[in-house]
């Protein structure tokens, strides 16, 4: 999909977050000068066409007291792992949910990232995520993070 001028113009509006307001697709609208009714068209669009994914909240875990994050990987068997992987993704402590190819030394194929407040509620969690895998998962460990390193999507280059 090719972006035109508005679309770029929509992108560049909306790649920091939308505006906090009771309105933020009229303000957008407003700042790129077309219809609401068009941007909103507009980023069904390019959503369709791929050039977006979604739009979304990216939550500060930590700003909100989900100090404790970690991502869990697992060993699951390959003719479980769609559907398990669905299930684990479903958990509403689950941001973060994908199956990824092994690698020579890896053997996870299933990532979920898990928050709470303490290393003990994440460590909780996880064990309701083994419960659900059962049998399908061979092996697993987490992945402790210790600083956001990124919290923001791709930008478009000005010009």
């Amino acid at each position: 999909m090719s972006l035109d001028p508005i679309d770029r113009k929509i992108i560049a509006a909306t790649q920091s977050g939308l505006p906090l307001i009771a309105e933020p697709y009229a303000e957008i609208a407003r700042q790129v000068g077309i219809a609401e009714t068009d941007l909103i068209a507009r980023m069904r669009a390019m959503q369709a066409g791929g050039a977006i994914r979604r739009v979304a909240l990216a939550p500060n875990h930590y700003a909100l007291g989900q100090v404790a994050n970690g991502m869990s990987v697992w060993d699951v068997a390959e003719e479980s792992a769609q559907r398990l992987g669905a299930e684990v993704g479903a958990l509403d402590f689950v941001s973060h949910c994908y199956l990824r190819p092994r690698a020579e030394g890896w053997p996870y194929n299933l990532f979920a990232m898990i928050h709470g407040t303490t290393r003990a509620e994440v460590e909780a969690k996880r064990a309701v995520i083994a419960a659900l895998l059962g049998p399908a998962c061979r092996t697993s460990d987490i992945l402790y993070s210790t600083r956001i390193l990124k919290k923001t999507g791709l930008r478009l280059a000005e010009g």
